[in-house]
């Protein structure tokens, strides 16, 4: 079974008689066994043409003759605040077309779901769940907003993941977005016991430097490779950390259920959790839910790429207000 369940999370494309053949969702929102939510078809904002909002210019306004009064009739001021309003209204992080691209919709079998999801979830098929992707963009959008703010009060946001799908993901969004990450395996303690974890931190640089100035090449052979692979072992778990001189304002994490004791750790601390839960998790746990599937590279890529974006942009701003103040 769990051979099966791999198959439907890695590969959304594979031909199959259950969920897979009949993947998209929109589809199948009139059939009688489907649950009364709202469609993909239905999504706002959501072009298949170039999946940017559709947006009245004001050279496509219709022309109106104006009242005989002089005055703006109450219809025209309410078109002009709506085309105004749509006109405001920002992107989503991921349209609905790119999230059921990615396979975001993919749950794991209903035996294996948690009760707590149960709102996330869009319908069953093939005893499989399949997630709401309308609210996987609303709430994509809600956790990408909360990381842009973090980044834009200068917060780290420590970005956790580490199943092997998600490892260089991961690694290349914290990267790219300046924040510290933890990808090759988490270390018992690391927020909660964090000055020791500091410790081990200073030790690997300790290293580095006797490394840099010749002072192992006067150990002896033994000691050298004894401080060599110590500082292997200290660099593949805490590299990614070796910044980070306080706790963090946040974290972003990929499997809750692999990561529960960071996650644990975070709540302990009262500090904000932004993660991807897909239907065998608890999302009462995660401030910052993103109801999607966990395990597809896909599916990772999208969320990530959406979160570090939305980094990226807070810390621009926090920069630019810099140089004018």
């Amino acid at each position: 079974m769990a051979e099966e369940e791999a198959s439907q999370q890695e590969d959304p494309s594979a031909p199959d008689d259950g969920a897979t053949a009949e993947a998209p969702v929109a589809q199948d929102a009139g059939s009688d066994d489907a649950p009364e939510t709202a469609d993909a078809d239905d999504a706002p904002q959501a072009d298949a043409s170039d999946g940017e909002p559709e947006t009245i210019g004001a050279e496509d306004a219709p022309e109106s003759a104006p009242p005989e009064n002089g005055e703006a009739s109450s219809s025209d001021a309410e078109e002009a605040a709506a085309q105004q309003h749509e006109q405001e209204t920002p992107a989503h992080r991921a349209t609905v077309e790119e999230l059921l691209k990615a396979g975001a919709h993919y749950g794991h079998l209903t035996s294996r779901w948690h009760p707590r999801m149960e709102k996330h979830i869009f319908m069953e098929r093939s005893n499989i769940h399949i997630i709401d992707l309308m609210q996987t963009q609303v709430l994509l959008d809600e956790a990408a907003d909360a990381a842009r703010r973090f980044g834009e009060r200068g917060k780290d946001i420590l970005f956790i993941g580490t199943k092997k799908q998600a490892q260089d993901i991961m690694r290349d969004g914290a990267e790219r977005a300046g924040q510290p990450h933890m990808v090759e395996r988490w270390l018992g303690g690391t927020m909660t016991n964090f000055q020791t974890i500091r410790r081990s931190i200073r030790r690997m640089e300790e290293i580095e430097k006797m490394d840099a100035d010749g002072t192992l090449d006067k150990l002896k052979k033994k000691e050298k490779l004894v401080r060599l692979r110590e500082h292997e072992k200290l660099e593949n778990t805490l590299g990614g950390i070796r910044q980070l001189a306080r706790l963090p304002g946040a974290v972003f994490v990929v499997d809750i259920r692999r990561e529960e004791i960071a996650v644990r750790e975070a709540n302990k601390l009262g500090i904000p959790v932004i993660a991807m839960v897909d239907t065998n998790c608890d999302p009462s746990r995660v401030e910052y839910p993103i109801p999607a599937n966990d395990d597809a590279l896909s599916s990772i890529d999208l969320v990530t790429t959406a979160i570090t974006d939305a980094i990226v942009e807070g810390r621009e701003t926090r920069k630019a207000k810099q140089e004018e103040g």
